[in-house]
Order: structure tokens, then C-alpha cells, then sequence
């Protein structure tokens, strides 16, 4: 059966430029004099995962998305944090526009680009226990409700997980209910190790689930932040104020 995928294009409103499927709606951002930096809050925290690793173990990582955006976390964890990067997207109209107009490199021995339906590649057997960061942030063009959002699509998010990997996901939507899908992600990963943060002003809450719980304590994650600010420019000090385990 052929899917009909939605139409992409963008639009620039002063320094920022924006990606959409064909709607009003907003699927990422880049800003015109700083295409590599993460310009939207909720994206940004969708790299919390860096508070539970080691910072010097960083660029010997493996991060993947779940939908491609504007390719801001691709784009961050290939060329700012120098990771292997995979990100695997649905729409290859997605891949070009990254390509053509939001400053996505071209693949190379550390980036890959998967044009794929992230439900069916992500059981595929080379990734299973390689994935240190997997950030999820799947939505269709009205950007309603997440597109892949049961324990069973959890279960397979987990089995991508290293040992001490991170999954983040974006949960937003008008007719999505954010307590359902956190119950989701808590009876797969289980409660000690479901961390989230506060919802952003438009909406999105970030939620982030160890493989395995490991609670650092207080002092290492406001040390961390301070690295993870000093070193990427992200603003993980205030993180600390607004993200607290959900156990």
C-alpha cells in the first residue's frame, strides 16, 4: 500500500527559518547566522541524555533520532558533539529539504540518513544495543498526537539501548494524552528510571528513560550541567530546575 506523505516546505521569519508538512505547523527551526546550534527550548532538552553519560565519553557515542525535523539534533550530535549520528525518517521530501535548505551535511563515515518507517527498521537486528542516545520525536503534519506511541514501539526503543543509553521523546499534541503515553514508557523501562521535565510554554514535555535507572545524585548532575554549558552552549544548569525523576 503506498502512503501518501505530506508536502514539505518552509518559511523564514526574521533570522529563523522553519520547516512544515504542508501545514502552519512548525516541525523544526534553524537560525539563519547559526545553522548548527538547537534554536527551539524543547529540542535542546531533548539532549538531557548528556547529563547521565561521562562528558569525555561523549564523542565515542552512538545517537540516533526517530524522525529527522529540521535535522537539529542530527546536525548537533554529528557536528557539535562529533557522535555517530543515525537518523531514520519516513519522508525522503523531509531528507532533501534537511539537505537543501537546513544545512544537513551529506552522509559520511559517522552520519547516516535512513529513509525508512522507524517502527519496522528500528527491529532490525545491526542496531539492537548499539544506540547510547535515542531521541524520538515522531509527528504527522497536523503535529496531533505521536505517530508510533505503545509499549510495544517502547519495548523495541529499549532493545536499541547500550547499557547506560538514554531514550528522550517529545511528548506534545493537542489530542495525545501525556499521562497515557508516560504510563506507556513507565510499564517498559519501569518507574526508577523515567525522568521528565516540566511542559515548555507551547507545550512539549521531554521525557527521558534510562535502559538501566542509575539516579545520579544532585551534586554530579549540577556538575555535569555546568560541563555540558561550558562546553556545547546548552543551557543545562536550568534543566536541573525544571527536570526531576517521575518516581
Amino acid at each position: 500500500m503506498k502512503v501518501s506523505l505530506p508536502e514539505v516546505n518552509f518559511s523564514d521569519w526574521g533570522d529563523v527559518r522553519y520547516l512544515h508538512l504542508g501545514t502552519e505547523w512548525v516541525q523544526g527551526s534553524m537560525k539563519l547566522d547559526a545553522p548548527f546550534d538547537i534554536e527551539l527550548e524543547y529540542v535542546q532538552r531533548m539532549m538531557a541524555w548528556l547529563l547521565f553519560v561521562d562528558p569525555a565519553s561523549v564523542a565515542k557515542r552512538h545517537a540516533m533520532q526517530l524522525g529527522l525535523g529540521a535535522a537539529s539534533l542530527t546536525k548537533f550530535c554529528r557536528k557539535t558533539l562529533r557522535m555517530r549520528t543515525t537518523a531514520i525518517e519516513l519522508n525522503p521530501q523531509v531528507v532533501a529539504a534537511c539537505r537543501g535548505w537546513f544545512k544537513l551535511p551529506a552522509d559520511d563515515a559517522k552520519l547516516q540518513i535512513v529513509v525508512a518507517d522507524a517502527a519496522t527498521e528500528i527491529r532490525q537486528p545491526q542496531w539492537l544495543g548499539t544506540v547510547d542516545a535515542l531521541q524520538v520525536d515522531l509527528y504527522d503534519h497536523e503535529a496531533a498526537a505521536p505517530v508510533l506511541d505503545s509499549e510495544d514501539f517502547y519495548a523495541d526503543c529499549r532493545g536499541l539501548l547500550s547499557e547506560d543509553g538514554c531514550m528522550t521523546v517529545n511528548l506534545f499534541g493537542r489530542s495525545s494524552s501525556y499521562e497515557r503515553s508516560l504510563a506507556k514508557i513507565v510499564a517498559v523501562f519501569g518507574e526508577e528510571a523515567v525522568w521528565a521535565f516540566k511542559p515548555t510554554r507551547e507545550g512539549n514535555t521531554i521525557v527521558l528513560a534510562q535502559r538501566e535507572a542509575s539516579r545520579p545524585k544532585r551534586p554530579v548532575l549540577a556538575d555535569r550541567a555546568q560541563t555540558i554549558q561550558t562546553r556545547w552552549s546548552l543551557p543545562a544548569p536550568k534543566w536541573l530546575r525544571v527536570f526531576k525523576p517521575v518516581a
